[in-house]
């Protein structure tokens, strides 16, 4: 039978009326057939039975968080939950997982792998992190430099440096790309993997950012062992699995639902609003056409999830990343011109450990410092340019004379 919307509140009911996320009254917390049910259910019983239920990510397979659902109807069940006072999973704090980790592990994953995956990193019991950029890579991932190589018992020894790393103090499991084979041209020598956090040989150190905070870390890694059972994909492979990766994080990044006037620009608006003896001319003005902006980009993303509802993330999340970082830029910096010297304000300089970016939720000049990182986490917008360019326009490719050359004969 065919799951619609109308199936999709029955079966959110009947979760609600299980494991009820808030205390009722008597009366109202019996079972269909009479049954007296617990008064409260913790947040995170509730969730493992959310995932259960299928009620995860409805598009997603059934056993897996799923039901095999159309994924615009997800709407359907969220809205559902909301209404009811249900318990989130804390999306900002395992954005990585659900963003990024999880749809890799669905497209490339062994059913043994998305059975032991999934449901701790979509409840938030597991935080994941992604260990792809190196410090000698620079934009090109590629080129990566950390080996891999397999040991005489069939696991792989990884060695190498990470760099960039959000979350990685908190993260229980990494997606790692890792070099398998240097003989080969860079992105032919690539094989991927779920790396252990918790491994002797992984070190973690914090980045202090221009905020003050350190939401990033470089990692070391020393001679981690990882077994075969935890690669992703065929060996060599891995470049391939990582462009899933790539592409979820990029729509992860760019294209987060909004309401109209939602985000940074909300923020700005209600300065305008707040404060009539700064506004100038030039400055309604300029404020005017990132609203504009802001809402083409808003309409865009929601264009592009209606294509995810047809498959994979293509090339266009990349065009919408890049427009999302020019507007935090943009928005963050007008919004401190307009409050002159409060803008400038910024309550806390310690060295903190946040769980999340929070872009709306605190001063000026923390957003104006913060967004400064969007044009680089997530693909430079130098390359994503390029991606648009030739992927989405087109148009012809730069040319690159290391295409066919063997990783370990590159200048590095």
């Amino acid at each position: 039978m065919p799951t619609d919307a109308a199936d999709l509140r029955r079966r959110t009911a009947e979760l609600l009326a299980a494991h009820p996320p808030t205390r009722l009254p008597p009366p109202q917390n019996e079972g269909p057939a009479g049954q007296h049910l617990s008064s409260d259910t913790e947040p995170l019983d509730f969730l493992r039975a959310r995932f259960d239920a299928g009620l995860a990510w409805i598009h997603f397979p059934e056993g897996l968080g799923g039901l095999d659902a159309p994924r615009a109807l997800q709407a359907v069940v969220d809205a559902e939950l909301e209404a009811a006072g249900a318990p989130g999973n804390n999306p900002g704090r395992i954005g990585i997982g659900l963003g990024m980790a999880a749809p890799t592990i669905l497209r490339f994953g062994t059913d043994e792998q998305k059975r032991r995956f999934l449901r701790p990193l979509w409840t938030g019991e597991e935080v994941w992190c992604q260990l792809f950029s190196e410090p000698g890579a620079g934009s090109d991932l590629a080129a990566l430099a950390t080996r891999a190589v397999r040991d005489g018992g069939g696991d792989w020894i990884v060695d190498g440096q990470k760099v960039w790393t959000s979350g990685a103090h908190q993260a229980r499991w990494a997606i790692l790309i890792a070099r398998t084979d240097p003989d080969l041209p860079k992105h032919r020598g690539i094989s991927y993997f779920v790396c252990d956090m918790t491994d002797p040989g992984v070190d973690v150190r914090p980045l202090r950012q221009i905020t003050g905070e350190a939401e990033f870390n470089e990692v070391f890694l020393t001679g981690v062992r990882i077994p075969d059972a935890h690669r992703l994909g065929e060996i060599g492979e891995g470049w391939r699995v990582a462009q899933t990766t790539l592409m979820n994080e990029r729509v992860a990044i760019g294209g987060a639902r909004m309401p109209r006037e939602g985000g940074m620009i909300g923020v700005a608006a209600a300065d305008w609003r707040a404060h009539p003896e700064l506004r100038t001319h030039d400055l309604h003005q300029r404020l005017l056409k990132l609203w504009v902006d802001a809402e083409v980009a808003r309409l865009t993303g929601e264009r592009l999830r209606q294509q995810l509802t047809m498959g994979q993330p293509g090339p266009e999340g990349s065009g919408m990343k890049l427009a999302f970082a020019r507007l935090a830029q943009e928005i963050s910096g007008w919004e401190v011109e307009f409050l002159a010297e409060d803008g400038l304000t910024y309550d806390d300089w310690t060295l903190r450990r946040p769980e999340g970016v929070d872009f709306t939720g605190r001063e000026a000049g923390y957003r104006y410092l913060r967004a400064k990182g969007n044009s680089i986490e997530g693909g430079t917008s130098e390359v994503l340019l390029n991606i648009v360019a030739e992927r989405v326009l087109g148009l012809p490719p730069e040319p690159r004379t290391d295409k066919d050359v063997a990783w370990k004969d590159l200048p590095r």
